[in-house]
């Protein structure tokens, strides 16, 4: 281990992640300025959005609560169960 890092094993306190600050990332319907750049040109895939002219990625705003996508929730026995 480093010398410089705590040795706690214990939390103080719930993780939050709106206690992390402001991150970089696509926020659909506003003008987005590329990070690298400067230029507001992107291409915009399903998960991340990609400055047309330095290529640099960033991850899509729809996407930052979890790995992608969002949850279905059905019951089960329901007329809209799918199989």
């Amino acid at each position: 281990m480093h010398p410089n890092l705590p040795h706690s094993t214990t939390r103080k306190s719930a993780f939050n992640p709106l206690l992390r600050g402001y991150h970089i990332m696509y926020r659909t319907n506003e003008h987005n300025h590329c990070p690298g750049c400067g230029h507001s040109h992107w291409i915009v895939g399903r998960t991340v959005a990609e400055c047309a002219f330095c290529s640099t990625a960033l991850p899509l705003d729809i996407h930052a609560g979890g790995l992608g996508g969002q949850p279905r929730f059905t019951e089960a026995g329901s007329s809209n169960y799918m199989l």
